[in-house]
């Protein structure tokens, strides 16, 4: 017994050096990362969402005189869209612009649209575009409410879509029932009449759950085969110009500037792929942690010069945009699913810890952290100086780590301070998306139009 005690002893440090080694390696999988940035590397103010909206007045050109012929009469342009996509504009900024829309507010409508609504509407010619979850798709007049035409594609929908000129573009899972899940059926992408909903038509591919993105005649958007799709669709019928093949799912939306379309995917992973080609620029990706990388399911922003994105493993990174060299990473509680609004140098998104972070753009430090009652899934939006956000009820109830639950309810805060402005008792994703007369704000199933009270 006296000769096996040295043995035991030794058995026991071992044991306990093993031990300690193991809890110092998972204390160190699972501590933040955080990677404070700096103002002076790949960071340009001039960048920023205001200038690059700023267009220079076209020069006036010299008056002729009349000529005696009878001048032909031509079609004036339609007018732009208000809100054209997810995120308002290509980058994906998620900022409204100038319209001074400020609560208090009077409901105008409210438009039940019979299920889910995970993404917002757009917006064009005084009309609002959306698709709820099992696929009915709506247009809603946005003074009245009333619903000028509906589709049913029984086919699952999480996505927004997006209009231009006359065509309003939008994508599709598989067919119900949502809940199978079938990764490997077909989705679709659909082309419809802005006036009457007249199908134009539909293209094939694999179930789409990005919300697609128009640059220049191509339409751009991920799907679960793992692909980014180019679509021209210029023409009378669609033609594939291009895909690139990513290393998992895309349910990031894709963000376009300066001639390269960002999108994130579940395996980590963030691309930097030419608009024109397809071709990989960069590849950027998220912490490792046990051996592994979660998910950028969070649109990216672009800003600045930057792609803001946030990631589930709790983590906005800020990845320079010509370079994807890591300029920042900062932890965000548990889950990150928002895409970040970027307003005046700060970045926003919420989280599944139920606070909203605002983010030094340049730094990543923290400016101001509001504490709401439950956790956050979909994007904020930027209107007149207030940031909007949803609270989700139950995302996250299911997760591994901590996800706080509360009542689904729509907040505005000052976007500099933090403070509590307004409030509603819906919402569910993203928030808000208006015009210049309107705010609409998206509750869990319905639609509500919201007009300041002063301009009653």
């Amino acid at each position: 017994m006296p000769k096996r005690r040295p043995l035991l002893i030794g058995l026991l440090v071992a044991l306990l050096l093993a031990g300690g080694l193991a809890a110092a390696w998972v204390w160190n999988e699972r501590r933040p990362r955080d990677v404070r940035g700096s103002a002076t590397v790949e960071f340009d103010p001039g960048l920023s969402p205001e200038a690059q909206r700023r267009r220079p007045a076209r020069p006036q050109r010299p008056v002729r005189p009349a000529k005696p012929a009878r001048p032909r009469r031509r079609k004036a342009p339609p007018p732009p869209p208000a809100w054209p996509t997810y995120g308002y504009d290509l980058a994906r900024t998620h900022v409204a612009p100038d319209w001074d829309l400020r609560p208090p507010f009077r409901r105008a409508w409210t438009v039940r649209t019979g299920n889910v609504l995970e993404f917002p509407p757009v917006v064009a010619r005084g009309r609002l575009f959306v698709a709820q979850a099992k696929g009915r798709f709506l247009a809603i007049d946005g003074r009245s409410g009333k619903v000028f035409w509906r589709k049913r594609f029984r086919r699952c929908s999480a996505a927004s879509p997006t209009v231009e000129g006359d065509v309003v573009y939008a994508v599709f899972l598989h067919e119900l029932p949502c809940a199978k899940d079938d990764r490997d059926a077909p989705g679709l992408v659909v082309a419809m009449r802005i006036r009457g909903g007249g199908i134009l038509w539909r293209f094939r591919t694999g179930p789409v759950e990005s919300s697609p993105l128009l640059v220049n005649g191509t339409l751009y958007f991920g799907s679960w085969n793992h692909r980014l799709a180019a679509l021209d669709v210029r023409g009378r019928r669609p033609r594939l110009r291009w895909s690139f093949e990513a290393d998992d799912e895309l349910n990031s939306s894709p963000a376009y500037a300066g001639g390269t379309i960002y999108i994130g995917s579940d395996g980590g992973s963030l691309y930097a792929v030419d608009a024109r080609t397809g071709r990989l620029r960069w590849r950027a990706r998220s912490f490792s942690r046990f051996g592994r990388r979660e998910y950028f399911y969070a649109t990216p922003t672009v800003a600045y010069g930057r792609v803001y994105i946030g990631n589930t493993d709790g983590t906005v990174y800020a990845y320079g945009a010509a370079s994807g060299r890591l300029l920042w990473a900062r932890g965000a509680g548990s889950y990150v699913y928002t895409a970040a609004a970027v307003w005046r140098r700060t970045v926003y998104v919420g989280s599944y810890d139920g606070n909203v972070y605002a983010l030094d753009a340049a730094t990543g430090d923290v400016r101001w952290r509001y504490e709401s009652p439950g956790s956050i899934h979909g994007a904020p939006t930027v209107l007149s100086g207030l940031v909007y956000f949803s609270t989700c009820g139950t995302c996250g109830s299911r997760g591994s780590r901590y996800a706080k639950r509360g009542p689904r309810t729509s907040f505005a805060l000052d976007a500099r301070t933090g403070k509590l402005v307004w409030s509603y008792p819906d919402g569910h994703y993203s928030p808000v998306v208006a015009d210049r007369e309107r705010v609409y704000l998206t509750g869990s199933t319905r639609i509500y139009g919201l007009v300041p009270r002063r301009m009653q």
